[in-house]
C-alpha cells in the first residue's frame, strides 16, 4: 500500500553554470536546453506535477532572467524563485538559502537536468513509501549501473541490506549511482556552513551518524550532462 507523499514541495536545483554542456549553454542556462521537445527543467517539473507535488522552489544564478521568464509561464506546480544572482551557492548552500521558501520538513530535492522513466510507481511515491524520519536525515534515489544510460563513471555509493549507504572507495567501483533525486530532512542542514558548499559535506556527516539511506530506482535513468548525450536520450524516450 502506498503512503501519502512525504512532502508537497520540492526544490529543483537549477543555478549551475552548465560548463559541461557548452556550447549549448553559451546563450541559455542548462535547465532550458531542450531534450525530446522540451527543456530539461520541464521534464522534472512535469514529473513533480504528475506525482502531486504542489510547489517547487527553483534557484537561479546563471542567466536568471531567462529562467524566470520561462518559469513564469507554468501553472503547476506553483513556482517560487530562490535568487542566487549575488553568489552561486552550490547544492548545499542553495538548499540552506531556500529553506524559508521551502517551509516543509522533509522536502524533495532534485537536479534540474534529470531525465528518468518511472518503474512500477513514480519516484516520488517510491521515495515516500520508504521514508522514515526517525532513522533518516536524507533518502537518496540510487540507480544500479544496468539501469543508467550515458553514464561513464565508477558509481557513487555502496548500500547495505538495511539501506544505509557509504561512499565509493578511491580507485574502486561502486554499484550505485546517485540519480540526483532525494528526500531531505531539515536535520541534514543543521549547523550548515555559511556561503557556498556542496551537499556532499552534509551527506558525509550523515553517513558517520548512520542516517544517510538509499533506495534503488526501479525504472531507467539517463545522464544528460554533455551535448553528445542528448541524441541517445531522445532516441530512448521516443522508443519508450
Amino acid at each position: 500500500m502506498s503512503k501519502p507523499l512525504a512532502s508537497d514541495v520540492a526544490m529543483v536545483l537549477s543555478a549551475g553554470l552548465g560548463k559541461r554542456m557548452r556550447p549549448l549553454t553559451a546563450t541559455r542556462p542548462k535547465p532550458l536546453v531542450p531534450v525530446a521537445g522540451k527543456p530539461l527543467i520541464d521534464h522534472c517539473l512535469d514529473k513533480l506535477d504528475e506525482a502531486g507535488v504542489a510547489r517547487a522552489v527553483v534557484n537561479v544564478h546563471y542567466l536568471p532572467d531567462a529562467m524566470e521568464a520561462h518559469l513564469a509561464r507554468r501553472q503547476s506546480p506553483r513556482i517560487a524563485i530562490s535568487d542566487e544572482r549575488g553568489q552561486l551557492l552550490e547544492t548545499g548552500g542553495g538548499m540552506v538559502k531556500a529553506l524559508p521558501l521551502i517551509g516543509r520538513d522533509p522536502f524533495f530535492a532534485l537536479n534540474s537536468d534529470n531525465i528518468w522513466l518511472d518503474g512500477p510507481r513514480d519516484v516520488f511515491q517510491h521515495l515516500s513509501n520508504n521514508w522514515d524520519a526517525e532513522r533518516m536525515d536524507a533518502l537518496l534515489l540510487l540507480v544500479p549501473h544496468a539501469r543508467a544510460f550515458n553514464y561513464r563513471g565508477k558509481g557513487d555509493f555502496h548500500m547495505d541490506p538495511m539501506g544505509r549507504i557509504s561512499r565509493r572507495r578511491t580507485g574502486r567501483v561502486a554499484p550505485f549511482i546517485y540519480s540526483g533525486i532525494q528526500i531531505v530532512s531539515h536535520r541534514l542542514l543543521r549547523d550548515a556552513p555559511d556561503g557556498a558548499f556542496s551537499t556532499t559535506r552534509l551527506w558525509d556527516r550523515a553517513i558517520g551518524e548512520g542516517r544517510l539511506y538509499g533506495i534503488s530506482h526501479l525504472g531507467l535513468w539517463y545522464e544528460v550532462g554533455e551535448p553528445q548525450m542528448i541524441a541517445p536520450t531522445e532516441a530512448a524516450l521516443l522508443n519508450d
